[in-house]
């Protein structure tokens, strides 16, 4: 999922995929604690056992039930390596996954610029679906209901937007904001 570069100065990238998956079996944490050094494990304070994977830059919430939810990836392909080094982790204490989970992307996160600076001000005022409180946080929150987007601007251009699932959804969704954007400089 590279940085793509449109017109106007518009660009935005992919910096977290957020997956979940199940390795289809129960997952003894206790033991994965006790023999792999890249793991956490508290479960009086959460259920779930983190493990920080290297290379790719990447965690996962590792759950008894085997259900697991893997963050910090920037493309499938990142997503797909740190789930097969979960999977050899495992070997380690003899449980043996048989088949490669089926992955459900549940959330992208992407950063980029929409090419213009933006009054805040304003946008609070004239669009819908907005928050701002400029003395609590410098950007602005847009939602894009409809699209299940949420935008973060700033002030210089610069956005994050999140909820959405593929990375063409991302890009789809930037247009639908710039095209927001532009009805509002236009009036």
């Amino acid at each position: 999922m590279a940085k793509k570069e449109a017109p106007a100065g518009k660009e935005i990238k992919v910096v977290n995929i957020v997956v979940s998956a199940s390795l289809g079996q129960d997952i003894p944490l206790e033991k994965m604690a006790a023999t792999l050094s890249n793991t956490e494990y508290n479960p009086e304070q959460f259920p779930g056992l983190v493990i920080r994977i290297k290379e790719p830059k990447t965690s996962a919430l590792i759950f008894s039930s085997g259900k697991i939810v893997c963050t910090g990836a920037r493309t499938m392909q990142m997503v797909q390596e740190s789930i097969r080094k979960i999977i050899k982790s495992l070997e380690k204490i003899n449980v043996k996954i048989k088949d490669f989970p089926e992955v459900k992307i549940q959330n992208i996160v992407a950063s980029g610029s929409v090419g213009m600076d933006l009054n805040l001000n304003v946008l609070a005022m004239k669009l819908e679906n907005t928050e701002y409180e400029p003395e609590q946080f410098p950007g602005l929150v847009y939602k894009l209901p409809d699209k299940k987007a949420t935008f973060l601007l700033f002030s210089n251009g610069k956005v994050v937007c999140t909820g959405t699932k593929s990375e063409d959804e991302v890009h789809k969704v930037l247009d639908v904001l710039i095209e927001n954007l532009k009805k509002i400089k236009s009036k």
